[in-house]
């Protein structure tokens, strides 16, 4: 049997040569089929002039395709079951470091400690084969996507919220986050799409949000991912689920409280914990580009937040491509020199909410940053605290967003030195960090 990542290598390869026939006689690029019926899949595709991440910039080595221009990430695709129903879904990470060469996939070992003080944090499925995706999986719990994403912006730039209600609602005993029967390993994979057909990926009434076309025959899912930074650096993220559900209307994701119990917060870098850091600002500039623009309002207001996502609205797609995402900032990434701090990424991530002094936002101060310590020291000298005032640390708000790629140079190392001023950790925490 190929290993996934040299499936991968081999349909990119097919793909391109699919697509220099079409060219050569005329026949013009595919046109997206936006909801499948019975033997007609809804899939994504991609246009004639449009640009794609190099492969040698992927961190998940059996990604298929990274459209840059309509920013949506082409996956392998997985069925499996609930109940008798037909659910599918992907894999991006996985806490054994054979795996996840030979799966194409990230090396997230911490991810192995997400069971630490919360057996709900990782669902136990059963296989006919030990590793995920090779057998028949059976789930024990699965996603309800019917419901209606609904954000109301907030006054002036629309941050924070008003109110909204998340597009997806994970089930009790459903986690993003699985392991196999007894195994110690643990896989990040989410359910993107339950049933077999028709999908909806213009409302997504039984798709993930983010779910831009799914073909369940060439077993595909485009996903949309999200443009941020990293030790100095332009990356790029997918995202699947949040622990509250305002922050899962936020990143169009799944909300599934229980990853809110996960180890631990403000334990970045701490080797029990399964979480990293990951910063937000609430009162950065705005405006289409990032830099200069970051933070909540410039998502709302320049990302087009409160829109749906899919293939024909145009307007979010590009504002998305200009650098309307919030463009937050990740403590951890796996490629980094250091093999220690390497070790550290997790796809699991703690989330930590700045705001910028007033002093900062009337001088223009508050300009877009890319480095975790760099956000550490403005928060020691008081430049940036946590909502509030209080030292800036965890909101114990969790995401699940896997690390997809960057997009010229890969994170190397940090661009400053670390500072101690992120708050105090819970008192059933081991660490601070």
């Amino acid at each position: 049997m190929l290993s996934p990542s040299l499936t991968a290598r081999l349909h990119r390869t097919f793909l391109w040569l699919s697509v220099a026939a079409l060219l050569l006689t005329g026949a013009g690029a595919p046109v997206a089929a936006q909801e499948g019926g019975a033997g007609q899949p809804a899939s994504a595709s991609s246009q004639q002039g449009d640009e794609f991440l190099a492969e040698d910039k992927l961190t998940i080595g059996s990604v298929l395709d990274v459209n840059l221009t309509r920013s949506f990430a082409t996956l392998p695709l997985y069925r499996g079951t609930h109940d008798g129903t037909s659910v599918w879904y992907v894999i991006t990470d996985v806490s054994d470091e054979r795996l996840a060469e030979d799966l194409g996939l990230n090396f997230a070992p911490r991810l192995a400690n997400i069971a630490n003080g919360c057996p709900g944090c990782a669902q136990e499925v059963v296989s006919t084969e030990p590793v995920l995706g090779r057998g028949e999986v059976t789930f024990a719990d699965t996603v309800d996507f019917s419901p209606a994403r609904i954000l109301v912006p907030g006054p002036g730039v629309g941050f924070p919220p008003l109110s909204g209600q998340p597009g997806a609602v994970a089930g009790m005993n459903y986690s993003p986050f699985v392991r196999v029967g007894s195994s110690d390993v643990v896989y990040n994979a989410p359910i993107v799409a339950t049933g077999d057909g028709p999908f909806d990926v213009i409302e997504h009434t039984n798709t993930h949000d983010r779910l831009m076309g799914i073909d369940t025959e060439a077993l595909t899912a485009d996903l949309l991912f999200v443009r941020a930074f990293s030790h100095g650096r332009d990356i790029f993220y997918l995202t699947f689920d949040a622990s509250t559900p305002l922050q899962a209307v936020q990143e169009r994701g799944t909300f599934t409280p229980v990853l809110g119990q996960s180890p631990f917060a403000n334990a970045s870098d701490h080797p029990d914990g399964a979480r990293s850091a990951i910063f937000t600002f609430v009162n950065g500039q705005t405006g289409p580009a990032s830099p200069p623009a970051q933070g909540g309002g410039h998502v709302v207001e320049d990302g087009l937040l409160a829109e749906t996502a899919n293939l024909e609205n145009v307007g979010l797609l590009e504002a998305l491509r200009a650098g309307g995402d919030a463009h937050n900032v990740l403590d951890s990434f796996p490629t980094l020199d250091d093999p220690t701090l390497a070790a550290l990424y997790s796809p699991l991530w703690d989330l930590r909410v700045g705001v910028w002094s007033a002093d900062a936002v009337a001088a223009g101060e508050n300009v877009a940053q890319t480095d975790a310590n760099e956000i550490r020291q403005l928060a020691a000298d008081g430049t940036v605290a946590s909502p509030g005032g209080v030292p800036l640390g965890s909101a114990n708000i969790v995401i699940s967003c896997p690390v997809l790629g960057f997009a010229d140079e890969a994170p190397d190392a940090p661009q400053d030195e670390p500072a101690a001023a992120e708050g105090v950790a819970p008192a059933n925490n081991p660490a601070t960090s």
